[in-house]
């Protein structure tokens, strides 16, 4: 994934990331987006996880879209295995809490890349911004996900 471009690095969105990392301006949007998010003035698929800093200890806040197929809520990372919030929900063991008014501790569990695609394409056809970060349209067929689903690691919500 290092070797290509975030397809969400063009037109007006460069402003907002760049080599698959936020910019200032975009820390500074996803802060208030999180916000919202965790005091429910978002869309209930809109919260935040919040998770252990692997470094600091300290509690980070993420925006993240809890995106749900058969009944079964996944998260999704947009700026793949590299995300701040990926690799603290790795160092944790996947202890996190995710927030829209209430929080709720869970625990995720990694998505074998082979049962990624559904997901995938469930994930960009509700998360608006983070779709921009895929190199594929919402109504692309699922062998298309599965092509790319190496490149966006996605966990599993588990009551925690």
């Amino acid at each position: 994934m290092s070797n290509e471009r975030d397809p969400a690095e063009r037109g007006v969105f460069r402003l907002f990331y760049h080599d698959w990392r936020p910019t200032r301006l975009g820390r500074i949007v996803n802060r208030m987006t999180g916000w919202g998010a965790s005091h429910r003035r978002s869309p209930p698929y809109l919260q935040t996880i919040e998770v252990r800093g692997r470094t600091s200890g300290k509690t980070r806040s993420t925006p993240v879209v809890v995106t749900t197929v058969a009944g079964e809520r996944y998260l999704v990372s947009m700026l793949g295995g590299r995300s701040e919030w990926v690799r603290n929900v790795e160092a944790a063991g996947g202890a996190a809490i995710l927030r829209h008014g209430r929080r709720e501790r869970v625990r995720l569990v990694e998505v074998p890349v082979d049962r990624r695609a559904p997901i995938l394409r469930a994930y960009v056809q509700i998360a608006e911004s983070g779709r921009r970060h895929f190199p594929l349209e919402p109504g692309a067929p699922v062998s298309e996900f599965a092509a790319i689903a190496d490149r966006y690691p996605v966990f599993h919500v588990e009551p925690g």
